[in-house]
């Protein structure tokens, strides 16, 4: 079995961006991954603005000690243009408003007393105080956002800010999704004996709805070789990625693994990971029909195979099948960001293999342990925040730091 880093390493070293870019609006591009950089064609902002709601001056006409009394020779609401500040005045000014030419420095409202048509400055300021300056934000010319950035909301505001209309993007990566197993049954149908409900179809399409992908979903596919390897041809001819839940073990109803062998080829199979050890790699032979536009012209599909315990598909989509698919889409970065905390629970213990612990963040910032960590227990999944990465062989002890990897960072 492959240690979990080297089986990770194994399938980014695998992929590559796919071919294939459209542009698309700006408010249309959440989670969507740039293929080219985001320039900044003005400063932000574009000019001299006021940080705060007070007065516009010019240092110089200031009394070097005390009070200073001014008549105020205009008012600038936010997105109008003011006019030269004349010496001896001083202009009414609100946050994000224009400073007029001449004015050095703005002073806050609090610090001044209004009368009628006069303003008296109670304040000193230093040549700059509360003015935004021009490009202070960004420069014009400036790389703001580089290809292979997957865009947040806020990214899409900063892209926004500098007037992008419309941004140019990877194609979104075309997945094909299938299920075996004679015990699944959908919900809504009846539930006959010795049958289960298909949660991870459920699962598995959220996940994959999440990552922006284009999803072709075949269902439940029967235990049957040549109905799997049937699916997989079809699979294969029009999309980047098939993925499969369940049937990568080895009974004699597990028919996902020779069925890829038969139609492509495996490189990678079982992990030493708990949960997750039957996970599957590698390739399908792709035909020479390409119906779907913009699908890569590789003449192989990407394969990866899931466990079917719905915990271990899980565990193992957001640990492998995410970066992988997010490489596939050109991010520059895939790699969800840990966090030490303190484990307040003992694991007695060890397994030889890398445990992938359910826990959640206590009221005292340490960690709790959920009591069952079966494979098959998806409640587990919901009341966790997140993932302990436990080397193998390693028994934990309470008060100790562990490496977590929260949800927010695996679901994103």
């Amino acid at each position: 079995m492959l240690a979990t880093a080297e089986a990770l390493a194994t399938l980014l070293g695998a992929a590559r961006p796919i071919d294939g870019t459209e542009s698309i609006p700006t408010l249309e591009a959440l989670n969507r991954v740039l293929s080219a950089d985001v320039t900044s064609p003005l400063d932000v902002p574009p000019m001299n603005t006021s940080a705060m709601d007070g007065y516009a001056i010019r240092t110089a006409d200031l009394a070097r000690e005390g009070a200073s009394r001014l008549p105020v020779s205009q008012r600038i609401p936010a997105g109008h243009a003011p006019t030269p500040l004349q010496p001896g005045t001083a202009a009414r000014i609100f946050t994000g408003a224009t400073v007029p030419p001449g004015a050095d420095a703005v002073v806050m409202q609090e610090q001044t007393e209004a009368s009628g048509d006069h303003v008296t400055i109670l304040h000193t300021p230093q040549a700059g105080e509360w003015i935004t300056v021009q490009g202070a934000d960004i420069r014009s010319g400036s790389v703001i956002l580089p290809a292979g950035t997957r865009l947040s909301p806020q990214a899409l505001g900063l892209a926004a800010s500098v007037g992008c209309a419309r941004l140019e993007v990877r194609r979104r990566v075309q997945v094909a999704v299938f299920f075996t197993g004679d015990e699944l049954t959908m919900p809504g149908e009846p539930l006959e004996p010795g049958a289960i409900y298909n949660s991870n179809r459920f699962t598995l399409r959220g996940l994959l709805e999440k990552l922006g992908c284009e999803i072709t979903d075949y269902g439940i596919v029967a235990d049957k070789l040549e109905v799997t390897r049937a699916t997989l041809r079809e699979a294969a001819r029009t999309h980047d990625l098939i993925l499969t839940c369940g049937g990568v073990s080895v009974g004699e109803e597990d028919h996902v693994k020779p069925a890829v062998e038969a139609e492509g080829r495996l490189s990678m199979w079982q992990i030493a990971m708990k949960p997750g050890k039957p996970l599957a790699f590698g390739a399908v032979r792709r035909g020479v029909s390409r119906e779907r536009a913009g699908a890569s012209a590789s003449a192989e599909t990407f394969f990866i195979g899931l466990p079917g315990n719905p915990v271990s598909s899980f565990a193992t989509f957001l640990l492998f099948v995410r970066p992988f698919v997010l490489s596939l889409a050109g991010a520059r970065s895939v790699a969800p960001r840990a966090l030490s905390l303190r484990a307040d629970f003992t694991q007695s213990k060890a397994d030889r293999r890398n445990e992938f612990l359910r826990a959640r963040i206590n009221e005292a910032g340490g960690l709790d342990l959920f009591p069952n960590q079966s494979s098959a227990v998806l409640t587990s999944t919901v009341w966790g925040d997140g993932l302990i990465d436990n080397p193998p062989n390693h028994a934990i002890s309470a008060g100790e730091t562990v490496r977590f990897i929260p949800f927010s960072e695996l679901l994103n």
